[in-house]
This record gives structure tokens, sequence and C-alpha cells, in this order.
């Protein structure tokens, strides 16, 4: 967590020096406050994870002395094949293509999306991938 701290500390300088720049050359308010925003957020998750990187024993990418061998293992789960993203997303754009055409098309879009996200949700829950 240790790198990632620092990744995010060189965004917030990075944006702690553009902001005032951006101000100075093109005098838009708008711009100028999404940058302060920026940086701030930049700040909050460059504190978060420097908080956490002291709190959680190094992992083996932050210690110095690691070896290769020293990251083998289980690196989380990964799903097979799923076909409920395309269906999920399809529902989607039923719905955004409703606002355009008719509310009754997204009211269509909306329950077709509500059974694609629940298949999406519980498809490890049964059949062949059940757990």
């Amino acid at each position: 967590m240790r790198i990632e701290a620092w990744t995010m500390g060189f965004c917030v300088g990075f944006f702690a020096l553009v902001t005032p720049i951006y101000w100075f050359l093109s005098e838009d308010p708008t711009g100028t406050s999404a940058l302060v925003m920026t940086t701030l957020l930049a700040s909050l998750v460059a504190f978060y994870l420097g908080v956490v990187s002291r709190q959680i024993d190094p992992r083996p990418e932050d210690r110095d002395e690691a070896e290769i061998a020293d990251g083998a293992g289980e690196l989380g789960f990964f799903p097979p094949y799923s076909w409920w993203p395309l269906y999920t997303g399809l529902s989607l754009a039923v719905v955004v293509l409703g606002v355009a055409i008719g509310w009754w098309l997204v009211i269509i879009g909306a329950g077709i999306g509500t059974i694609t996200v629940v298949g999406f949700v519980f498809e490890y829950y049964r059949g062949l991938h059940a757990h």
C-alpha cells in the first residue's frame, strides 16, 4: 500500500501545482473548482492509503528485501465466462434509449434490468458454477 500512497501523493502535488496555473490562465471558476475538488479527493485517498499501509503487515511488493517467490500463491477468485454482464448492459441500453423515445420503454428496460441484475448477483448460487 506504500507505493499506492506515494502515487496518490504525487497526484496531489500535480493537481495542487496545476490548479493555480489553470486559474491564472483561464479564470474559469468551474474548472478551477473541479481541480480543487480533485486535489482534495486525491489527498483523501493518499491519506487513507498511508494510514492503512502503516496498520497492516507489508505486502511482498512493499518490502525491499522481498523475493519474487514471496508473492506466489492464491491471488483471488476469477469467475469463468458469464452472459449476465451482456444482458445487464443491453437492459441499460434499453433504459437509456427509452429516455429518448418514451417513458414506457424505460419501464420495460427497468423491469428487464431488475431481472438481469438479480441473475448477475446470484449466478454463483445455482447452476454450473454453484458454490
